[in-house]
């Protein structure tokens, strides 16, 4: 590190794997892409991130399970930079509302799935206990 990131925590990106649950290819590919680039790189090219690269990284991961696509996933990055602003424009405002209706309902219809999967579960767990008054369990699932 350098005398101008004293102040500054930079992480490798093996401790952002570790620290974000994501592999090592993941983060390159989002480096490669541009969604997530490193605030720097060592003398021998390992990436170097900062915590609000890493907060970044985090809220992509967020994304992942609701299907977001990467290029969604880069407009609400740039959404939140700009609502982080203290003259954030109307716009951006509006448009991560219409980001987080779209997660809500993506949200609620993942909720489905489980409840569905756990009835499932709940119903393979009813055929496959054996019952204590000898009637076999009906076999509709």
């Amino acid at each position: 590190m350098s005398d101008k990131d004293e102040g500054r925590r930079l992480l490798h990106i093996g401790a952002v794997a570790e620290r974000t649950g994501l592999s090592l290819r993941t983060l390159r590919h989002y480096d490669e892409i541009g969604l997530v680039n490193p605030s720097e790189r060592t003398e021998g090219g390992f990436r170097l991130y900062s915590d609000a690269e890493v907060e970044r990284i985090l809220l992509i991961r967020r994304m992942k399970p609701l299907d977001f696509t990467l290029e969604q996933m880069r407009e609400l990055l740039d959404i939140t930079h700009d609502v982080a602003q203290p003259d954030a424009p109307i716009e951006a405002r509006q448009k991560l509302r219409e980001i987080e209706a779209i997660a809500i309902e993506r949200r609620t219809a993942l909720e489905n799935k489980v409840a569905m999967a756990d009835e499932f579960l709940s119903r393979l767990q009813d055929l496959s206990s054996p019952r204590q008054d000898g009637v076999k369990p009906e076999t509709g699932l």
